[in-house]
This record gives structure tokens, C-alpha cells and sequence, in this order.
């Protein structure tokens, strides 16, 4: 580092020039790290919307039929909102339902599994 303030090589700039490409380097850095910030706020500010709390239960909600077939599985954002969907296994057949979830809580009625999962999810990921 500091042979480039002791050259004694005549073509290589003087320490005034030098000082000044150093103070500009700086400048573009500082624009740059400005730049980077603002991009990572901006991700921080959109990522809050993305899937972050995952989880999947699977059960016999009905006696005669085994193997708990049947499963919920909630998909959360960062403020609790999501879709929980279910499947439900019978002998006569299979039926999903989808029910929106917004701020942990269902417009919806839930199964005691289905209200299990998305409270279990929510907790999980408390502060």
C-alpha cells in the first residue's frame, strides 16, 4: 500500500493526482454501498410477503379408515398470512379444500387439526 505513495517512477502520477483517484474510488464506493442498501431494504420490504412459515400434519379424521391419508398443510408470510390447505381421505374418495389464512386466523372454520397447524406454526416462528 504504501509504495504507491513511494514511487520513484516518473511516469506514475503525482501524490496530488493520486490523492484525488483515491478520493474518487471513495466516492463511487460510497454511492455503491448507498446503492446496495437501498436494493436491500427494498428485498427486506418484499420478502416480508414470501412463504416463510411451512408446515404439514398428516391424520384419520375418520374412524374405518387408517394410514392418515389425510393432511393440512399451512404456507405463512411473515405476518401470518397464507392459504392452509387440506386433504381428507375417505373410502369414497379424496376432497381438498383451501381456505385463506389472514394474520393467523381463517374467515373460515377450521378442523381442530387444521386450527392445531397454523397455531403451531405461528408460535414456532414467534420472537
Amino acid at each position: 500500500m504504501f509504495g504507491f505513495f513511494n514511487s520513484k517512477n516518473k511516469k506514475e502520477k503525482s501524490l496530488p493526482k493520486k490523492l484525488t483517484e483515491i478520493i474518487k474510488r471513495q466516492e463511487e464506493l460510497e454511492r455503491k454501498i448507498k446503492e446496495v442498501s437501498r436494493k436491500v431494504d427494498s428485498l427486506k420490504k418484499e420478502s416480508a410477503f414470501f412463504i416463510q412459515k411451512a408446515a404439514i400434519s398428516r391424520y384419520n379424521p375418520f374412524s374405518g379408515v387408517g394410514g392418515n391419508q389425510s393432511f393440512s398443510a399451512v404456507f405463512l408470510d411473515k405476518n401470518n398470512n397464507g392459504i392452509i390447505i387440506t386433504s381428507l381421505y375417505t373410502h369414497e374418495g379424496n376432497r381438498v379444500y383451501a381456505k385463506s389464512i389472514k394474520a393467523g386466523k381463517s374467515e373460515y372454520q377450521l378442523s381442530e387439526e387444521e386450527k392445531n397447524l397454523v397455531f403451531g406454526v405461528v408460535k414456532k416462528h414467534e420472537k
